[in-house]
């Protein structure tokens, strides 16, 4: 979700305004139009089945009063659509085509119909109510009604930037009319119960910078003031400490991320002195010690809160678990999870440009948002593994396989929206400044605070190659160019007219400013070799195993790409690796092959035995091909790792 910050008197850098920016032909714009032209069809068309498990629009229908039944699908299925209208919207802008536009029109003019005189929106609760079949307002927190909201109040910001039109934020309006009665009920009253998945701390903050009206600001400091008078609260929903003494990352991920990201808002609207150490201390907790390599983060399907022990402990779902505890087999890693620690990060780097937040970023979208839709844009994962065997012994709560249907589509149309949104993570400002955000061949038209207005055009084949130029055209005066060096980088070098500077590791995940002063070329190449990673040791599935790196990208292997079995593969320490072209369903990549080694098991070795003594005859060489993370599981069921076993092959015993 883009924000707009430009205002914010607490943020340093801000977005450019919508649609300054554009995708040219290469890899972003292979995604994007895959997404609007496949993912976003196709999730439609399940929301728009009278006869699937959603039915989404039919939903809005019968609380309209335009057609008969009942309630169908997820609490959340509302907020899903309008995150689908929100990509549908993204669609547009760039597209400008009317069809998009028409669409978009007759769904905000069936959101109108359904929504209640006083404001509310929510179809679950709005047809229990017409029913009288026991399902009414703020019955149930799990029923999710301000996340919603929320996606409402975000929706319909970005809706009006994109077309200027009114009609859907005036039903964001409408509804935060009624929240904000509700907050009156609630300071009245006392007490309070934590809204679930809390997108509406981020949605009121952005309706204030979309409308400037304070009313909004106030809702979304009472919003997150209102998490203090929760009585038993948990860790689940964050709320069982009060915010202001958090310092550790807990519960449930998507929970979580949206919680500090909205606090994360806060702090750049208000400059509230109690937040950075609350920001500061969860994101170090997350990132040093709780974040898989891909970017997923939230690493159990289910746990108990680090902080609850012996008869104190507390259920959590989606939960980050304790430090280093990151299993590979049945990592959830919830597609929305990672998506929220994106919104949480965008908002760091407003407070604070610094590259490790747009590192975090990109390398997120990279390894696991774009991993979480097959490449023809149609099948999706909920959870994104870091391993999958040919068979489990015990049933895991989603599918192993993409699929294009399953029961709770809060990440699919999460993603919807998101890979429409990836070109406007491309660029920040200052009043004097360009910061380079994710890099990819783009256009942009850019004008400065200090009178700067310039066009920049972006020509890479990135992340396959490390060679990006920057053509600056038409400067009307001069500023800076803040180039990111991604943390991955050891060597480089970026040149401007008669000015080379020379990049090392001690530059990596830092920004390099280039003063620029007349229009032109400013070119930039990071070397990419292909690198080992090794796991903290605390870590346990990653002990003595390397993951496979280059650039910004994880690598994997599956069973298509080997003979034999995969448990046996060891990847050797001193190994060479080789890059090639390679395509899978028609779509280009960099894959690496080297070579490898096979354990060789005795014949009487039992694959099933819990424990037996070694039975190892030796090692025998193989060949291995790795691929991006992001395109595994599009050739059918097989078996993929990301982590191997290493071989030290030193030659030397001791």
């Amino acid at each position: 979700m883009l924000i707009d910050t430009k205002k914010s008197p607490y943020a340093k850098v801000y977005s450019l305004p919508q649609n300054s920016v554009k995708w040219q032909p290469g890899f972003w714009l292979d995604r994007f139009n895959t997404c609007v032209d496949e993912t976003i069809p196709h999730i439609l068309s399940v929301f728009a089945d009278k006869e699937s498990f959603f039915h989404q629009v039919e939903n809005f229908k019968i609380a309209a009063g335009l057609s008969d039944g009942e309630f169908r699908g997820t609490p959340y299925g509302d907020g899903d659509f309008y995150k689908l209208m929100e990509g549908l919207t993204y669609a547009y802008a760039h597209r400008n085509d009317p069809e998009i536009d028409a669409t978009l029109d007759e769904y905000i003019t069936l959101i109108a119909a359904a929504q209640q005189p006083d404001g509310y929106i929510s179809t679950k609760q709005i047809i229990g109510e017409k029913l009288s079949n026991g399902t009414f307002r703020h019955g149930d927190v799990n029923d999710f009604e301000e996340y919603n909201f929320g996606h409402l109040f975000t929706s319909a910001c970005v809706h009006y930037r994109v077309t200027g039109k009114e009609n859907f934020l005036n039903i964001a309006r409408h509804c935060a009319e009624y929240l904000e009665g509700m907050y009156r009920g609630i300071l009245e009253e006392g007490k309070a119960h934590t809204a679930v998945c809390p997108s509406h701390y981020m949605g009121l903050f952005e309706m204030y910078r979309t409308t400037g009206e304070e009313k909004y600001l106030a809702m979304g400091k009472t919003a997150i003031a209102i998490r203090d008078m929760v009585e038993n609260g948990s860790d689940d929903n964050q709320d069982r400490i009060p915010l202001k003494e958090h310092r550790k990352i807990v519960g449930h991920a998507v929970r979580s991320t949206y919680l500090y990201a909205g606090a994360a808002d806060m702090y750049l609207e208000t400059g509230d002195e109690s937040l950075p150490a609350v920001l500061d201390s969860c994101w170090d907790n997350l990132m040093n010690s709780k974040i898989y390599i891909n970017g997923g983060c939230g690493a159990l399907y289910t746990g108990t809160s680090p902080f609850g022990m012996l008869l104190d402990a507390q259920y959590v779902h989606q939960a980050f678990g304790y430090e280093y505890q990151l299993p590979n087999i049945t990592a959830y890693n919830e597609t929305c999870g990672t998506l929220g620690h994106i919104f949480w990060a965008n908002r760091m780097f407003a407070r604070e440009p610094k590259a490790e937040y747009m590192d975090l970023i990109e390398g997120s979208y990279y390894n696991l948002v774009l991993a979480a839709v097959s490449l023809d844009g149609r099948k999706y994962f909920y959870e994104n593994m870091l391993r999958r065997t040919k068979d489990l012994d015990y049933p895991v709560m989603w599918p192993v396989e993409r699929s294009g249907y399953f029961s709770c589509f809060c990440c699919p149309t999460n993603v919807s929206r998101s890979i429409p949104e990836a070109v406007d993570y491309s660029y920040r400002v200052s009043a004097d400044a360009v910061w380079c955000g994710m890099y990819g061949a783009n256009e942009a038209s850019i004008s400065l605070e200090n009178g700067a207005a310039f066009n920049l055009t972006q020509e890479t084949n990135y992340p396959w190659s490390g060679n990006i130029r920057i053509k600056i055209s038409d400067l009307t005066s001069p500023f800076t160019l803040k180039v990111r060096v991604p943390g991955w980088v050891d060597k480089g070098s970026i040149t401007y007219g008669d000015m080379t500077r020379s990049l090392s590791e001690v530059n990596g995940k830092t920004y390099v400013g280039v003063p620029i002063t007349k229009a032109g070329d400013v070119d930039i190449f990071f070397d990419m070799p292909v690198r080992m990673m090794e796991a903290h040791p605390k870590v346990e599935e990653d002990t003595s195993q390397v993951c496979i790196t280059r650039g910004p990208l994880v690598y994997c292997a599956e069973s298509h790409d080997i003979c034999g079995d995969m448990d046996g593969i060891m990847v050797l320490s001193d190994a060479t690796f080789e890059e090639s072209s390679y395509e899978i369903g028609g779509f280009p990549m960099v894959a690496l092959t080297c070579d490898a080694a096979r354990v060789v098991r005795a014949a009487d070795y039992n694959p099933d035995a819990l424990y037996q003594p070694i039975k190892v005859k030796g090692l025998e060489g193989t060949k291995l091909r790795l691929i991006p993370y992001f395109a595994w599981d599009n050739r059918g069921f097989g078996e993929m790792r990301t982590w191997f076993p290493v071989h030290y092959n030193f030659g030397t015993r001791f």
